[in-house]
């Protein structure tokens, strides 16, 4: 079989649909409504179990990986089921909404429990949780690769859902922390996450009510059934989408160490429990500016080039950060803006390129595999995330984290080394597998330009 370099573009062949800018910038707003939950998770969740909840380190890491584990499975079951299901995506968008809603706020609920009592109702919430985003997001995720096969278009709905998804990383961040200041207890009691998880919540289930009815149709949907286990053998076999994803999982180990180390690096290493959020805050509106920067090293040098600028730029920002030694807030500010500028690039690198290894997929093994392909996705996303949570609880318990103390030496050391050894360790990982990623610039309309022409040709 011909390599997708060798392939030659047919002019001839229709194409590829192309839905106008508003309603790919209404269908991209979703993922403002699914960061609201999903950063509310990766920036404020564990720091809650600890800091508010009082729960070891290790156990709420260990919740985090279990959480994280299910997310992955729920991810399989839901992409199974949209894969094989005649419903159009947007229904699972509508359907979902108000009950993903609730799931979140229960996340922010404290049971009235000590002990393992405690322990099992929290994990109870956070896997309900987990089942509801994956019901939403696997579907709405899996819509990139129907309402557009046009490549450029898919990159730019990667980068109008990663502005989307900034602006709610901005929104978390600033609103969470106001809301708890005006709360008992502020970040270390529990009455502000709930109210914040309340308005979260509610704004997040009216947007994906709108975002699932009025979002472009899919194209495509009537396709030649496989089996599963076929499909899954069709994923195995894609070379780019397992690359792709074995990378991502790197990137995603990264960004829980550094973004889930804020708070505790703030509030224990620099001794400013305000600058935490803030920092978070920044790190948001930092990566709303450089989406179109990044969309437009992508575009000049291919997708594939712009993971490897990323991972260039976070790995160096690591080395002179580490080097300097320097514990301030404003030094500590700067450096999160730079990482927070390298995973903007990876995440629009992996969400522009990860449509197009449904077509690499079906030029190779002539099937189509859609929904199930980004739920294989984000159970290895999730697991990786869960993995990496379930480090820093072990160390932070190695070193002596807790929570409320002054943190000896050694505990210092261990909160420094996760926001910055983790993360400088995964992106190297991360650069030499996405090496072996065949979707280099070109590569794609290649193969849609000839899976048209096989179409064409019957």
């Amino acid at each position: 079989m011909q390599s997708p370099k060798a392939l030659a573009p047919d002019t001839r062949a229709a194409p590829p649909v192309r839905p106008s800018l508003g309603r790919i910038a209404l269908f991209a707003s979703g993922d403002f409504a699914c960061n609201l939950y999903w950063q509310s998770l990766s920036f404020f969740l564990l720091f809650f179990y600890t800091d508010a909840l009082r729960l070891s380190p290790a156990v709420a890491g260990l919740v985090l990986l279990i959480g994280s584990v299910w997310d992955g499975i729920a991810d399989l079951l839901v992409g199974i089921h949209a894969e094989r299901s005649r419903r159009d995506y947007r229904w699972f968008l509508s359907a979902g909404a108000v009950p993903l809603g609730l799931g979140f706020v229960l996340l922010y609920v404290a049971p009235p429990l000590q002990g393992a009592a405690l322990v099992a109702a929290v994990l109870a919430m956070h896997l309900a949780f987990r089942a509801l985003y994956a019901f939403v997001n696997i579907p709405y995720s899996a819509m990139t690769a129907r309402i557009t096969g046009d490549s450029g278009q898919r990159a730019l709905i990667s980068g109008l859902r990663m502005l989307f998804g900034t602006a709610a990383a901005l929104v978390v961040a600033l609103g969470t922390e106001r809301i708890a200041a005006i709360r008992p207890g502020g970040l270390g009691g529990t009455q502000g996450y709930l109210a914040a998880a309340l308005l979260f919540g509610a704004v997040g289930s009216a947007l994906l009510v709108v975002v699932g009815r009025g979002s472009p149709a899919a194209h495509g949907q009537e396709q030649a059934r496989v089996s599963i286990l076929g499909a899954m053998r069709v994923l195995a076999r894609n070379r780019a989408f397992v690359t792709l994803n074995l990378a991502m999982a790197g990137v995603g180990m990264a960004a829980t160490a550094l973004t889930r180390s804020v708070l505790y690096y703030f509030s224990y290493v620099v001794g400013d429990d305000a600058g935490g959020p803030a920092a978070l805050a920044i790190m948001g509106f930092a990566g709303a500016l450089f989406v179109p920067v990044w969309m437009a090293v992508g575009t000049r040098s291919g997708m594939r080039g712009l993971w490897f600028a990323s991972a260039v730029l976070g790995t160096a920002a690591v080395g002179v950060f580490a080097g300097g030694g320097r514990t301030d807030a404003w030094t500590a500010q700067l450096f999160l803006v730079v990482m927070q500028a390298a995973l903007v690039g990876f995440n629009l690198a992996f969400w522009a390129m990860l449509p197009d290894t449904v077509e690499y997929g079906e030029h190779r093994a002539g099937v189509r595999v859609e929904a199930l392909g980004f739920g294989v996705s984000a159970l290895v996303q999730k697991f990786a995330f869960g993995l990496a949570a379930a480090l820093m609880g072990t160390i932070y318990q190695l070193v002596g984290y807790h929570p409320g103390a002054v943190q000896t030496a050694e505990t210092v050391t261990g909160i420094r080394w996760v926001m910055l050894g983790m993360p400088a360790l995964c992106f190297l990982v991360s650069a030499l597998v996405m090496w072996l990623n065949p979707l280099r610039r070109g590569a794609h309309a290649a193969i849609v330009a000839d899976l048209a022409t096989r179409e064409k040709q019957g």
